[in-house]
């Protein structure tokens, strides 16, 4: 089973990659890898802010309706 990766981590991978191409330091051999693996690493980022934002969302809800909030 792979290990889900952190935000902050695919984050950090994601500007990486994003430096090496802007640099010019990945050769034309390796550049479709990189893509593939930013696109992925995208994935993981927009599904953690997904998240978190439905777990802030309902955590004022309940806030606002006064229910105790318990993790």
């Amino acid at each position: 089973m792979k290990k889900e990766e952190s935000y902050t981590t695919a984050f950090e991978e994601l500007k990486q990659i994003v430096s090496e191409i802007e640099e010019g330091e990945i050769s034309i051999d390796a550049l479709s890898e990189k893509v593939k693996r930013a696109a992925q690493l995208i994935k993981v980022c927009k599904t953690k802010l997904t998240e978190t934002e439905e777990d802030v969302s309902r955590i004022l809800k309940e806030l606002d309706e006064g229910d105790i909030v318990e993790s």
